[in-house]
């Protein structure tokens, strides 16, 4: 790739994916440096048709989209005019693809052409840059065909079994390869809660009081006689009243008191994942909007490369955290040697970094612009000081206490904690409930203050969020880094599943159509095991342990076949009749019918395709309440409706008389704000 300059042409083009990117470059750079920006791919397969020669080994046709002819076009003319062309391409399986693009369609490789040199880095700041300058590297093929790899696969299974749902089930759907398995572990969560049984079970309790100290506290039953409670609790309602009414005739005592220190460790810098489930959880930032910022942070040189699933930090980093720390929370916050930690992902290249600040003495508070790049920044910057802080220490205490009474024996257990040193929570905060437990002895007696019992409910598997299923799908090894913000953007905007309003997914109706038929004759395409070994099958390739185009082969051949067949066996779709309504169109007089297209049903003209209004079926989005009927509007005392998500995602809550009734909120009337747990 290096090859000698025919003349010295004066100056060296720099090419990167972004002109933010370019920018933040051009500043560390002199005149001798020209820096111009890709915008992205330069060239991709075509829209219009499946782009791969399954006859000739897969080769795919690579196309230059019309919108970038014109920027390949002077990218090309200014290359003819350097003395060398260095491709600065992001150092993952997609910047490496870019540069190898860029390579064949400006024709660097062409006799004459400049020197062509490839860069690479993970944070864009001048030591890192001129590193990278003064140690240029030939372009990584396994990467290349490992992105091609991925592309191929993913445009087989989207161009060949689309049509085929289109046929079968419904037009314009589409599948797709990760996304599908994404979809199903929706829809399966989706069937478990409603398979799920409720159970009642009931947990005792006693508020006790030492004779030596009037602080009452609660302590838990734990055991009856011989018998250990299991989780969640107790079933029978009968002997839980019976322990209760044991209980208040029973003598108490302690049996044994327990104290020691608990020691909480600081979490790791960020990755790609736990960062999109962190900014979730805590900014209510979307998966895309995270990526979108953290990109964003990355160009103007203010965070490392923000697509990574490694946990390794550089010496420099290390040292520059200690050093803020030392200064500005003293050295007790300090640790007396740096923290590091260890990378599971298979996937992960230890050369990469965890997702850091490039300057750790750059304050959140310093920071200007946008005010959710500031927040994500100070998520980033806190997750990573706080990894280099020491542990905090709660003091912990637990007591188990003996209560004889009627012929029983009961154990309880009380347990107390309370911070006695902050470490990593003074700069990552964090809810530590603290309960002091009095200081109990061994064999003390203890006065009873009231027993009790009550009732709960086993309740079913909470459905998935943006954080809690890229923490699955990371689990289950689906996806990379680069794929987790596509796969969830890619299924809400298909329609497959949609967001309720306590930001959780619920599949649609089409969504578990299309699902039950993937399941039903195309197992392999929606099998997490299957996916998440394909995943790794294009690690091999990466790394050189596979070739590209045999680990397609391997799996189009028998999904083709399969495809053929369930041409023939499967039944096509019935065609759904519209069910008749005694609505009337509002805007030519014609009845209205219900119809079902790829978001759910909906209410149509019957005079379409001359009429083609649409709109919502009355009350399909109306708010239920616990008893299942419509909530109404505290204002005029119609029903409440769900209304449109505003341009951040967000619902919020109308009267359906609206604009006759103004009456909105961000909340369920009547109901308190549910936390977005996990």
């Amino acid at each position: 790739m290096n090859k000698t300059s025919v003349k010295n042409k004066g100056f060296s083009l720099v090419i990167v994916e972004s002109p933010t990117k370019a920018k933040t470059i051009s500043g560390f750079l002199g005149k001798n440096f020209k820096i111009e920006s890709s915008y992205g791919h330069i060239r991709d397969l075509p829209k219009s048709k499946l782009g791969i020669d399954v006859e000739k080994d897969f080769e795919p046709s690579y196309v230059i989209p019309i919108k970038n002819r014109k920027r390949v076009t002077a990218l090309k003319k200014t290359a003819e005019k350097a003395n060398s062309v260095i491709l600065a391409t992001d150092e993952d399986r997609e910047g490496e693809a870019i540069a190898w693009h860029l390579l064949k369609a400006l024709n660097l490789e062409a006799e004459g052409a400049a020197d062509v040199k490839r860069i690479a880095f993970h944070e864009i700041t001048e030591s890192a840059i001129n590193d990278a300058l003064n140690n240029p590297r030939e372009l990584d093929v396994n990467l290349v065909n490992a992105q091609q790899a991925r592309r191929v696969l993913d445009r087989l299974v989207g161009y060949k079994l689309s049509p085929f749902l289109w046929k079968k089930v419904m037009s314009h759907l589409s599948a797709g390869r990760v996304q599908s398995v994404a979809v199903r572990l929706i829809v399966d969560r989706e069937n478990e809660i409603r398979k799920f049984i409720p159970e009642t079970y009931y947990t005792v309790s006693a508020d006790l009081r030492s004779k030596d100290d009037d602080t009452v506290f609660s302590a838990q039953l734990v055991r009856i006689n011989d018998s250990p409670i299991k989780k969640p609790g107790i079933s029978d309602k009968k002997v839980a009243e019976e322990a209760v009414a044991n209980l208040q005739i029973s003598d108490f005592s302690v049996l044994s008191v327990e104290k020691k220190d608990v020691k909480k460790n600081p979490l790791p810098p960020f990755t790609t994942s736990t960062l999109q489930q962190e900014a979730s959880k805590r900014l209510r930032f979307s998966a895309k909007q995270t990526m979108a910022i953290a990109q964003s942070l990355y160009e103007n040189g203010l965070i490392t490369y923000m697509r990574t699933d490694s946990l390794n930090l550089s010496s420099e980093s290390l040292s520059a955290a200690k050093d803020w720390i030392t200064r500005s929370l003293g050295e007790e916050y300090a640790v007396d040697s740096p923290r590091r930690f260890k990378t599971k992902s298979k996937s992960a290249q230890e050369a990469h970094e965890a997702i850091r600040p490039t300057k750790p003495s750059l304050e959140p508070s310093s920071l200007s612009g946008e005010e959710r790049e500031k927040k994500l920044y100070d998520l980033i910057w806190r997750r990573f000081i706080a990894s280099q802080c020491p542990a905090a220490v709660m003091g912990a205490s637990r007591a188990t206490i003996s209560a004889i009474g009627n012929g029983a024996e009961y154990r309880l257990s009380a347990s107390g904690g309370f911070l006695k040193f902050d470490g990593f929570l003074k700069i990552w905060p964090a809810k530590i409930e603290e309960k002091i437990l009095p200081p109990l002895k061994e064999s003390e007696v203890l006065n009873l203050i009231k027993a009790s019992s009550e009732e709960h409910q086993t309740e079913p598997p909470a459905r998935y969020n943006e954080a809690s299923l890229i923490k699955a799908l990371e689990e289950y090894g689906i996806g990379r880094p680069s794929t987790y913000a596509p796969i969830i953007s890619v299924i809400q905007t298909r329609g497959y599943v949609e967001k309720n309003e306590a930001r959780r997914f619920v599949p649609t109706d089409i969504g578990e159509k299309v699902d039950k038929m993937l399941v039903e004759h195309f197992p392999e395409i929606v099998d997490i095991k299957f996916t998440a070994n394909m995943e790794s099958e294009l690690d091999d390739v990466a790394e050189g342990k596979a070739e590209w185009k045999k680990v397609v082969s391997d799996f189009y051949m028998p999904f083709a076949k399969k495809l053929e067949e369930k041409y023939e066996s499967v039944e096509e779709k019935k065609k759904i009749e519209a069910e008749p309504t005694d609505e009337v169109c509002d805007k030519c007089g014609r009845p209205m019918v219900i119809k079902t297209g790829r978001f759910g049903r909906f209410m149509a003209c019957s005079g379409y395709p001359e009429c083609k209004n649409t709109k919502k079926i009355p009350g399909a989005d109306a708010i239920k309440g616990e008893s299942g009927e419509v909530m109404k509007c505290p204002k005029c005392g119609e029903g409440l409706v769900t209304r449109k998500r505003t341009k951040r995602g967000r619902f919020f809550y109308g009267c359906s008389r609206y604009p006759d009734c103004d009456f909105a909120s961000w909340t369920k009337p009547g109901v308190k704000k549910e936390k977005n747990a996990e």
